[in-house]
């Protein structure tokens, strides 16, 4: 299977085409459905009530997407009164779009899912404002929107019971896909020919991804019942599976050496090239995994053997040239890590041998919780967040102002058929931050201009019902199948496949696409300005937060070395906590500098030594995790301590300390408990190898202190 097919078999298998599929049946089918029996716009208000539901579900455990579901009913349920009450006069209209866009995304105060269950009120708003319904039909329209959300929650819940492993399985698998790419990219570093400055950026990005992906599958997996507690092969399967991925990818993250100066002395030998194949082989083999888990269906490896290409790579690092033991050290620390890497690799592959797992394992449920956020929907929260120092307060004002201009100028200067879509288009591109704001709107108007000439030249070039009808449903699919994912994708189907849709009603397809466009170019002006003139978010503003952060993590990881070379012991799961902060951390200072580059260069602040910050943070972090990962499995027997190596580790606790405190000079002193000194030994090669590392890690501090200098000016 090659690349371009195991994508393939990544999207059809995914859970994002699950709920594309999902989503496109529950809206058709009552159309369709009530379309035969003469009630057409029937079933255009139930299908419309699955549309607003279907904006909660989104990836996460099936109880959350319950809950989810049941509160948008409510919330459309509650919208559609309002609205067929409010339809009575325009400035009644005016009010309930002010406060509804205000108060639905306050709700973000609550997390991604309750704001989800606003913007599910605020669509059921804008649609309704087409055809607002009379008083008299109060009641039904709203009963009708209140089957179509309950047509689509039962049909999702009904899918959740039938296949309760599918989500796990399929967040797995995006999981491991993750790492897969993130493993694929450290082969570059091997490769003499690319530039490491871009190799880093490429890395650091992915590494955003790795990290949500990893998040997806822990919520799912520790916060699902029949997961956690571990009652079935499969769901002791997908826990160990899980714990074994995260552990390799602390593997792979270890693996970090002076690229530079392994391209400088190995260059020429010929060697590198072997090193980067076998890291791609080792990356094909794990995507392979990640598609057979996220499919369920056994597992069959059809690549080259990668122990035996190991043992060539040894071989031929052995026919090196004989000098001294040290020229090749490096090379064979690659080799014992890539060794560790497939052998943590071949422990995954277990997932697919339900005999290694069929005994009975104790439940660690109360361990894995700790490993998951947990957030109560607290009465207080909203009252606490009514001031401008909370980016949701401002958000909801930003939103209030931009729905109220979409209102005005859709009811006054602009009167097309579908001139709610203005509405519509502000309320879905306006996002927190500026820079998502940005984007959204750029991806919102090439996809429309796209998926209008891509609907255009399907209506032109097939004329025959059937056939329209055939590349409708496919363009449905892909449109709410992309909506998380590729947003750009989601709007050029979504675009094409309502040309269709008002063909088969009877419009002018050129008509409609000309509103559409103007429509969206007006919605998306409007947001852009909002985003950009009312409380702006920069990521700029918030950069030392995500840096604190990634420093506060560092120093507990840094302690918790300290502590091993100790000779205490640290027990597994306060580790992995201890990791999963340094990981999330990263993670989230890596995806804000990202986004700090999509916005004005005016707005950003040191965009080159933030880079540079970044990628030290994630040098620091590896090495951390290759010297635990060395004394981890050393125990319980350490490595002698001398003083070198704690004045190296101290210094670098100093340095972490200092920047800490030049960014958030409110943060507490908390360097890291260190050992006391020991009496100088001799040194063999492990203990000057040992004593390198620490020295390294003092000098990465080092820089990390030199960046932040320039970054508090």
């Amino acid at each position: 299977m090659n690349t371009y097919s195991r994508r393939i078999s990544y999207f059809l298998s995914g859970q994002h085409f699950s709920d594309g599929v999902r989503t496109t049946v529950s809206i058709l089918l009552p159309a369709l459905l009530l379309a035969q029996w003469g009630h057409f716009d029937l079933g255009l208000t139930i299908s419309t009530g699955a549309v607003c539901v279907s904006v909660t579900d989104t990836p996460g455990p099936a109880a959350h997407r319950r809950n989810g579901m049941l509160a948008a009913l409510g919330m459309v349920l509650v919208t559609s009164l309002l609205t067929s009450l409010a339809a009575t006069s325009v400035w009644l209209l005016g009010l309930e779009v002010g406060l509804l866009s205000f108060g639905c995304t306050m709700l973000l105060v609550w997390g991604a899912r309750a704001g989800a269950v606003g913007t599910a009120g605020l669509l059921n708003v804008v649609l309704m404002l087409a055809h607002p319904p009379a008083l008299a039909e109060a009641l039904p329209h709203a009963g009708l929107l209140l089957l179509g959300g309950l047509w689509y929650a039962g049909l999702a819940m009904v899918t959740y019971q039938v296949l309760p492993y599918r989500p796990a399985q399929q967040a797995l698998g995006e999981c491991i896909h993750a790492l897969a790419r993130f493993l694929e990219l450290k082969a570059k570093f091997y490769n003499p020919a690319t530039a490491l400055d871009e190799d880093y950026r490429e890395l650091v990005a992915q590494q955003v991804v790795v990290n949500e992906k990893q998040e997806a599958a822990r919520d799912i997996l520790f916060r699902t019942r029949q997961i956690v507690n571990e009652t079935t092969s499969t769901g002791r399967r997908l826990v160990l599976t899980f714990v074994e991925t995260v552990d390799l990818y602390e593997r792979v993250t270890a693996g970090y050496y002076d690229y530079a100066a392994v391209r400088a002395s190995f260059g020429q030998s010929g060697v590198l090239p072997y090193i980067s194949t076998l890291i791609r082989h080792i990356a094909t083999e794990l995507d392979h995994l990640g598609v057979a888990i996220q499919a369920n269906r056994p597992y069959e490896g059809t690549g080259p053997d990668l122990s035996d290409e190991w043992m060539r790579l040894q071989a031929r690092i052995s026919a090196l040239d004989n000098e001294a033991e040290s020229h090749t050290r490096v090379l064979k620390k690659i080799l014992v890590n890539l060794r560790d890497i497939i052998r943590r690799i071949g422990n995954i592959r277990r997932y697919f041998d339900e005999s290694l797992v069929k005994s009975a394992v104790p439940s660690r449920a109360a361990e894995h919780t700790r490993f998951v956020a947990h957030q109560e929907i607290e009465a207080q929260a909203l009252s606490q967040n009514f001031t401008l120092k909370s980016s949701v307060f401002r958000h909801s004002v930003r939103m209030t102002v931009a729905c109220l201009v979409a209102f005005v100028v859709a009811e006054s200067l602009w009167h097309g058929q579908h001139n709610y879509w203005i509405l519509m288009t502000v309320t879905i591109m306006l996002k927190p931050g500026f820079s998502l704001t940005r984007q959204r709107n750029q991806e919102r108007i090439i996809g429309t201009l796209a998926g209008g000439a891509l609907g255009a030249a399907i209506l032109w070039a097939l004329p025959w019902t059937e056939v329209r009808f055939g590349v409708l449903v496919v363009f449905m699919i892909l449109a709410y199948s992309f909506q998380r994912t590729v947003y750009l994708a989601t709007v050029i189907f979504l675009t094409a496949y309502l040309l269709i849709m008002f063909s088969f009603l009877g419009l002018s397809y050129i008509g409609v696409a000309e509103e559409r466009i103007t429509d969206t170019l007006i919605g998306c002006a409007i947001a852009f300005s909002a985003g950009y003139l009312l409380f702006p978010s920069w990521e700029s503003e918030q950069l030392t937060d995500y840096m604190a952060a990634a420093l506060k993590a560092n120093l507990a990881y840094l302690r918790q070395l300290a502590n091993r070379l100790a000779g205490r012991p640290l027990p597994p799961h306060e580790y992995r906590l201890l990791r999963k902060d340094v990981y999330v951390s990263g993670a989230n200072l890596a995806a804000a500098f990202q986004r700090m580059l999509t916005e004005p260069k005016s707005k950003q602040h040191c965009p080159s030594e933030t880079h540079e910050f970044v990628v030290l943070n994630h040098i620091l972090s590896s090495n951390i995790a290759a010297l635990t990962g060395t004394l981890r499995e050393a125990a319980p027997a350490v490595p002698p301590f001398a003083a070198e190596g704690r004045r190296a580790l101290t210094s670098a606790a100093a340095a972490l300390q200092k920047s800490l405190t030049r960014i958030a000079p409110a943060a507490p002193e908390s360097g890291p408990e260190l050992p006391p000194t020991e009496p100088a030994v001799p040194a063999d090669a492990d203990d000057k190898s040992l004593l390198e590392q620490l020295v390294f890690l003092q000098k990465v501090s080092g820089d990390i202190g030199k960046v932040t200098e320039v970054l508090v000016k």
